[in-house]
């Protein structure tokens, strides 16, 4: 199968799911018991009458749903229902890229530490620091988010007390020092995760006939584990890059919330408060696309690395 039949086959896998996440959004919205027009504003039933025609909340459901389709083809997410004449595309345009500059941060020392951690934890097979760091992986993975950033946040305020000068920032946003820490915060678990996965990956490759012979031939031993072993155990890694990276990317809304972050997840999770559907719907299936996309690319790059990938 060529690259490019490759490439579009899972272009074409990846709209049926955008479009199922989008359906599975409408109907999940349709089901919450609530009203999205019950606010101070709508109060008479002109008005109230008025709101459902603009909205099309008028119209049958059957109805609703290929209008809500036929705005996503477009590229329309709607109107916020509780905040005034302001789009659900200005929304993601002016907060997303405070998520996925907090994510990219986040991921850049989830794959580095995840790698780096994993290869020692093979290099140090059943020691101390193989024993040490999978005590503080197993600990990361089992941790709940807002338990890591509420300690986080604390262990911010100790050091700036210790130290009495204000190192960190406890919460906001605008320069590096605000991401540091939420960004370590966020990319824990998938550290965690990437290093199990370096881990196994690594100790296969080692166990490897190529590794024996490189050995055998007298090549040095930072040598085998730079240029052979290390390059060929990060292919794993790699695969799962691009989940991981949608998902610390549009998966920080506790984070955003604990640190008072002007992201779009602390958007989503007001609009949940508020039943703001269209706000909702908007940003669940912007994050379902975004999710979609980043797995498209690593099979692309996977694709290019990997040919057999492509023919089976």
């Amino acid at each position: 199968m060529t690259l490019w039949r490759y490439a579009l086959r899972r272009l074409l896998q990846g709209i049926v799911t955008v479009w199922f996440i989008a359906t599975a959004t409408f109907l999940a919205m349709h089901a919450v018991p609530g009203d999205p027009l019950m606010s101070d504003k709508a109060v008479t039933p002109e008005i109230r009458a008025n709101l459902e025609a603009k909205y099309g909340l008028d119209q049958p459901l059957h109805r609703q749903y290929l209008i809500y389709i036929s705005n996503l083809a477009r590229g329309d997410f709607g109107i916020s229902f509780t905040q005034k004449n302001r789009e659900v595309n200005d929304i993601i345009r002016e907060h997303f890229p405070v998520s996925a500059t907090l994510g990219i941060l986040a991921i850049v020392i989830a794959g580095m530490g995840g790698v780096v951690w994993g290869a020692l934890t093979a290099l140090y097979r059943n020691r101390l620091p193989d024993t040490a760091i999978m005590f503080l992986v197993i600990l990361a993975i089992s941790v709940p988010g807002f338990v890591i950033a509420a300690l986080g946040q604390l262990a911010i305020v100790g050091l700036n007390r210790v130290t009495g000068i204000p190192l960190l920032p406890v919460a906001g946003w605008g320069s590096v020092s605000h991401m540091l820490i939420p960004a370590l915060v966020l990319g824990l678990g998938t550290m965690a995760y990437l290093t199990r996965l370096m881990r196994s990956s690594m100790l296969e490759v080692i166990a490897t006939d190529y590794i024996r012979t490189a050995r055998a031939k007298g090549i040095p031993a930072t040598r085998i584990f730079t240029h052979h072993a290390l390059r060929n155990a990060v292919l794993p890694v790699i695969t799962v890059l691009g989940p991981a990276i949608a998902g610390i990317t549009t998966g920080g809304f506790v984070v955003e919330l604990v640190f008072a972050i002007p992201g779009l997840g602390r958007y989503f999770v007001q609009a949940v408060q508020q039943l703001d559907y269209t706000v909702i719907m908007g940003t669940t299936v912007f994050y379902g696309a975004f999710l979609v996309f980043m797995v498209i690319v690593v099979d692309l790059l996977y694709g290019i690395v990997d040919p057999r990938v492509r023919l089976e």
